[in-house]
């Protein structure tokens, strides 16, 4: 645990600042590196290890460590839990699940491409949901902000369609009715489970740590049944390697560090993270799997800095005095 002392004092200041900078950089990165990583472990087009027993472990990593972090804080003293307090914790297990198993659903009335770039409405589905459901306003010049972040993934995932192998294979993008439908689903669910989380951890208080222990009980247990339900004849660590551990640890840090923003952040800094990342994945690609840039990648570029320095610079300025402890879980 980390513990800022006189947090009211400008002395505190950039040390707070310096702590929050690198917890989103880090977020950043190991987002944006997730995709490649992934790339690197394929064997003839495809992953050798089985995804499902790779996303149970990474809920049973981030349940172990909530449980280490919970008993070294000692703060189990005093604490009154019941099952009204434990069952909220269900619904975000419940949601990603159904999102998870949406994702391969709705792949029969769309194209790969088509998805890739209309699921960046989820940063408007979740900033609606982030103003109704949590009673925050925004500015207009905030609004904008959230829009190029929009046309920043639809540009980003259009610069990464292959229009050369669609003309040659006689491809074309492809979307009916119920996958536009879908889709749309998709991305409220999306920002339904991201508000909802955000509003649980906020309006209980309840240390960190434990309020993600909850969280990851559930997980587990939804992802073992997945695993168990659909998991063949493939064994359960069969194919895995150095790089495939490097990724659960990272996703599993990933998920640790992005609960300190739902509590202590917003959902909207969540979004300015996973937009980031993307800037750091095609940098990636291109570095490690040799992928070609084309001009399109400066437009998200530009866009994704410009929105940033719109959405904060017209945020109100925060008491010092209202400054969180950082890493409290």
């Amino acid at each position: 645990m980390i513990v800022i002392d006189n947090v009211g004092s400008s002395e505190a200041a950039p040390p707070l600042r310096r702590r929050w900078l690198c917890l989103l950089l880090l977020l950043v990165l190991i987002y944006g590196s997730h995709a490649p990583l992934i790339s690197l472990t394929k064997v003839d087009g495809r992953v050798p290890f089985s995804p499902s027993s790779c996303v149970l472990l990474i809920e049973f990593i981030k349940l172990v460590v909530s449980s280490v972090a919970l008993l070294a804080s000692g703060n189990l003293s005093g604490l009154k839990i019941s099952a009204w307090t434990v069952t909220p914790y269900a619904v975000p297990a419940l949601l990603y699940a159904f999102n998870n198993n949406l994702v391969v659903f709705m792949q029969a009335y769309m194209d790969p491409s088509s998805f890739q770039v209309l699921s960046n409405l989820k940063i408007a589905s979740t900033a609606l949901l982030y103003t109704s459901c949590l009673g925050k306003r925004l500015r207009l010049g905030q609004w904008l902000a959230l829009g190029m972040l929009v046309a920043a993934g639809v540009c980003h995932s259009y610069s990464g369609l292959d229009w050369e192998a669609a003309d040659e294979s006689a491809v074309r993008l492809r979307i009916t009715s119920w996958g536009l439908l879908l889709v749309l689903v998709y991305c409220f669910v999306s920002g339904l489970a991201a508000v909802y989380t955000e509003r649980v951890l906020k309006t209980q208080r309840l240390p960190l740590s434990l309020q993600n222990l909850f969280l990851y009980v559930f997980g587990v247990g939804i992802n073992l049944a997945s695993h168990l339900s659909g998991s063949g004849q493939q064994g359960f660590f069969e194919g895995y390697s150095a790089l495939v551990w490097l990724i659960i640890a990272g996703q599993a840090a990933n998920g640790l560090l992005m609960s300190v923003i739902m509590k202590h952040g917003t959902g909207i800094t969540r979004l300015f993270v996973i937009s980031s990342s993307m800037l750091v994945n095609g940098v990636l690609s291109w570095g490690i799997l040799g992928i070609q840039l084309t001009p399109y990648f400066l437009f998200p570029v530009v866009l994704i800095g410009w929105a940033v320095h719109l959405y904060y610079s017209m945020r109100p300025q925060i008491s010092l005095s209202s400054a969180f402890v950082l890493l409290s879980f």
